[in-house]
């Protein structure tokens, strides 16, 4: 199940940020500062048997505009549980109800950046679901190469994201 991120899941987050990203630290602070930036940021939890298993994070760039480019800033799943279409669902169930909140507001989704290390196998997830294609390529930026994905109009990319609400369509 995916849901909206509460103030009760802060540590489980954390938690899940801390062993899926190692290289990164403060995991606390750092899902609590995003956590407080509703919202231009928007976190949505995955579940499996009521425990935090991954989650997602949306960034609004660039100022609340009609024509909306979102940042899918970080997915993170415990590494046990990847490898099962979570991140998947995680995408497949949250942008829906982002670009229904947005909606809500007077604004469309134009477009969804991604960045990811360059060797991150995440780049086929992101390519299928959303139809992100890298644009650019930045040499040892962080711990490695990173690439700029950019998907345009993601929501008629893939029928699945096309829906009024997120329960419409379950991702596998």
């Amino acid at each position: 199940m995916v849901r909206t991120l509460t103030e009760s899941d802060l540590s489980d987050v954390a938690e899940v940020h801390a062993r899926a990203f190692p290289r990164q630290g403060h995991s606390r602070s750092w899902i609590e500062s995003n956590a407080r930036g509703y919202p231009r940021m928007r976190y949505f939890v995955a579940t499996k048997d009521n425990r935090i298993c991954g989650y997602i994070l949306w960034a609004e760039k660039s100022g609340f505009r009609d024509e909306v480019v979102l940042e899918l800033e970080q997915i993170g799943v415990l590494p046990s549980h990847q490898g099962r279409g979570i991140g998947k669902a995680l995408i497949l169930n949250s942008l829906p109800e982002v670009a229904n909140q947005l909606s809500e507001r007077g604004a469309r989704l134009k477009a969804v950046v991604v960045t990811t290390r360059a060797d991150n196998s995440a780049q086929g997830l992101y390519r299928k679901t959303l139809g992100a294609q890298v644009e650019a390529v930045i040499p040892n930026l962080y711990s490695a190469d990173e690439v700029i994905m950019i998907a345009r109009n993601p929501i008629a990319h893939n029928p699945l994201l096309n829906r009024t609400h997120p329960d419409d369509a379950r991702a596998g």
